[in-house]
């Protein structure tokens, strides 16, 4: 049985209720702080002032909490709008938003999709505000804003992680590079490049992230009115 349909054990006089709710929120809370490495059911337990074997009645595995807790930080993405195309904007940005606020959450988006209820309800938003449009099309434009998604919140959130690792932002990490990346297309080996790096526009990540969904979008519209 899985852990969305397993009861819990029955309540108990204990120094320490625990919950499943308690549970997760005490994994979200050491991952917001520390990453995933951070989140194991002897960790969590301590936090919850208990021993780790009161967890197993909860939750059987790691892969349960991590299922568990995503599907915890699914009610923070509630898509909304008029119209397909702002439905999906909103549910990429309401994505994009939430792995923001909990970075791991960007090591456990994609692949085999997690199936508790506030996942559920997010997908049942996305798919009822899209009720205009035929099914062939909604399968793929909804895979593809996931996997925009996914890709560009990687790409922000490791380039956090890079900045503080290193010690150095973006504008300080370029400038450091910058004398070597002058001397490289001075040879004329690289004039495409040059021109990007030199003339091209230098968007932030929102700005970047905004394009390139709009792009996405206006094929999707495209495909619809074709």
């Amino acid at each position: 049985m899985l852990v969305w349909e397993r009861p819990e054990p029955p309540e108990r006089p204990a120094p320490a209720p625990l919950s499943r709710e308690r549970i997760v929120r005490a994994a979200i809370r050491l991952a917001d702080a520390d990453g995933l490495d951070a989140v194991s059911l002897r960790k969590v337990a301590a936090v919850l002032g208990v021993g780790p074997m009161r967890l197993y009645g909860y939750i059987a595995t790691k892969e349960e909490l991590l299922d568990l807790m995503v599907d915890a930080v699914h009610v923070e993405i509630r898509p909304t709008g008029d119209g397909w195309r702002e439905v999906l904007r909103s549910l990429a940005e309401a994505t994009r938003q939430a792995a923001h606020r909990h970075e791991w959450l960007a090591d456990l988006l994609g692949g085999r999709p997690r199936l508790g209820p506030a996942t559920l309800a997010a997908g049942e938003a996305v798919v009822a505000g899209l009720g205009g449009v035929d099914l062939a099309t909604v399968v793929p434009a909804v895979a593809a804003v996931n996997a925009y998604v996914v890709g560009a919140v990687r790409r922000e959130i490791t380039e956090r992680r890079a900045e503080r690792a290193s010690g150095l932002d973006q504008a300080q990490w370029q400038a450091a590079f910058g004398p070597y990346l002058e001397r490289t297309f001075a040879t004329g080996r690289f004039p495409a490049l040059a021109s990007v790096v030199r003339d091209g526009p230098h968007l932030d990540a929102d700005q970047t992230f905004r394009a390139g969904l709009d792009f996405l979008l206006d094929g999707i519209e495209a495909r619809i009115r074709g």
